[in-house]
């Protein structure tokens, strides 16, 4: 491995594992707002209406709402622009580094889902909730892994990072086709001809990248307004910026907004978003609601099925061949690794307010003590068995 990819990958890993131990405060400070006499100043917050109008345009929301549907479309912009760097000359532009964090990500999706199905296949709303278990807090994962210092070889954070990505494909696919409400055709040429506007202003490759901010905002308005979720509009934005100016092949657009927005989402965007929606109080909290079909299935489809997913998936592919284990990687650093990606948190909240905001039946209270209780397990598992696994002073390769 060249000096530059260890730079770029070390420098990706410090920013990804800080921000990560910023997600966990920001979680914990969630926590205690909602369990403390700051309760009520907790959801006034949340619950403060914000306005914004323009003639006949209106986009009326609570603060929650605009952090869910505005600030995490800001995340989703980053992920589809690192989704095509990576693509186009990353990790995953070599097939050699596709199949095996590829196999794990769909085993580490399916196996999930399919836990919490089978204990919600008889309640048709608690069933929307199946994605819930299926993702992935890479942010956390890395924070965790950053527990173990310099014990971490190259090879373990490219794989979780790669398997990480793929997740986010899954999940991306599965709020466009499962997650939307009632669809406007209008709104939606909107977004279409912003689209082709993106598309010639890509050809034209300006270096300046404010007219695709401008014409993203208005699809992000379209969007919001169509019924398919208003974040999708980031990942769309993401994959007309320009991988290289036509005027100065040594510069990228792509590579400095994504820069430019690593910082701000990983110390304000998902920090923001993790304080608004990990508060959950505890009071009168006993077995039964922890027992109920919702968090049972979330806790044990992040807890369990994330392992078995994951783990079995890429047991199976390297038993048959078709790949192998990663220089640095043993069965049981796979293993803890695996266990790591059982942390869900932001996009499983994400995922868990669309699947339950329309519904009509309050489970977002169900939905939040599964997410905490597995990703909580899976962290402290995972931490456990690459600690055991990892050897004592070992040099990353």
């Amino acid at each position: 491995m060249n000096n530059t990819q260890e730079s770029f990958i070390s420098k990706f890993f410090k920013l990804e594992s800080a921000g990560g131990i910023i997600l966990m405060i920001s979680a914990v400070l969630a926590l205690i707002f909602a369990n403390t006499p700051l309760r009520s100043y907790y959801n006034f917050l949340l619950d403060t209406p914000v306005e914004i109008r323009i003639g006949a345009l209106e986009i009326a929301k609570p603060l929650l709402l605009w952090i869910n549907d505005g600030l995490m479309t800001v995340f989703f912009f980053l992920v589809g622009m690192e989704l095509k760097r990576e693509l186009i000359e990353g990790e995953l532009s070599d097939k050699k580094n596709i199949l095996l964090p590829g196999i794990g990500a769909i085993g580490g999706m399916a196996v999930p889902a399919l836990i919490y199905i089978y204990f919600n296949i008889s309640d048709p709303s608690s069933l929307k909730g199946w994605a819930i278990p299926a993702a992935t807090d890479i942010a956390f994962a890395l924070g965790v892994l950053s527990l173990l210092g310099s014990r971490v070889p190259v090879s373990i954070k490219i794989f979780l990072t790669s398997l990480a990505i793929f997740d986010d494909i899954g999940a991306i696919i599965i709020i466009a086709v499962f997650y939307t409400a009632n669809i406007s055709l209008i709104s939606l040429a909107v977004v279409a001809v912003c689209i082709l506007i993106l598309s010639l202003l890509n050809k034209r490759n300006p270096e300046s990248t404010g007219l695709y901010i401008v014409v993203g905002v208005v699809m992000w308005v379209a969007m919001l307004k169509s019924g398919v979720h208003a974040t999708l509009a980031g990942v769309l934005l993401a994959l007309f910026i320009p991988m290289r100016s036509k005027t100065n092949p040594d510069y990228s657009p792509l590579k400095s907004l994504e820069h430019d927005l690593h910082s701000v989402v990983a110390f304000f965007v998902l920090p923001i978003f993790a304080f608004a929606n990990a508060g959950i109080s505890f009071t009168d909290v006993g077995a039964e609601q922890i027992l109920h079909n919702v968090p049972l299935g979330i806790a044990l489809g992040l807890f369990i099925g994330k392992q078995v997913g994951v783990f079995g998936f890429c047991w199976f592919t390297t038993k048959i061949r078709l790949t192998s284990l990663p220089k640095g990687m043993s069965w049981g650093s796979l293993y803890g690794t695996a266990a790591l990606c059982g942390i869900g948190f932001t996009m499983s909240l994400f995922i868990g307010s669309l699947a339950f905001e329309e519904t009509g039946i309050n489970l977002i209270f169900d939905e939040r003590l599964g997410i905490i209780l597995g990703s909580l397990a899976s962290g402290i598992l995972g931490y456990l068995v690459l600690r055991m696994s990892l050897p004592s002073g070992n040099r990353q390769v």
